[in-house]
């Protein structure tokens, strides 16, 4: 993973409402609709978060009619994990002095 991949994931995940995006598509794909249900935010603010979400590469959108569901794409995620596995024997000697 380049840096500027891992640069735009963190700050893709940095937001919480697009953490709570990324939690409700691990459920399964879903619609800008569907996805605003429950959020104090509007569709087109959503629709935003997505273009956030899609340029990092976290998710894909489809076409399907007029709609345009969105589901989650792991790869991303897994190659910020093998990132932050790097630092594991730092955090894991932090414990230990405890």
């Amino acid at each position: 993973m380049s840096a500027d991949d891992l640069n735009a994931t963190f700050a893709a995940l940095a937001h919480p409402t697009r953490r709570e995006i990324l939690a409700r598509l691990s459920g399964g794909e879903a619609s800008v609709n569907e996805l605003a249900q429950g959020l104090p935010i509007t569709g087109q603010a959503v629709s935003q978060h997505l273009q956030v979400l899609e340029r990092a590469g976290l998710i894909e959108r489809g076409r399907h009619a007029q709609l345009r569901p969105s589901r989650l794409r792991g790869e991303p995620l897994g190659e910020a994990v093998e990132w932050l596995l790097g630092y594991r024997r730092f955090w894991e000697a932090g414990f230990d002095r405890l």
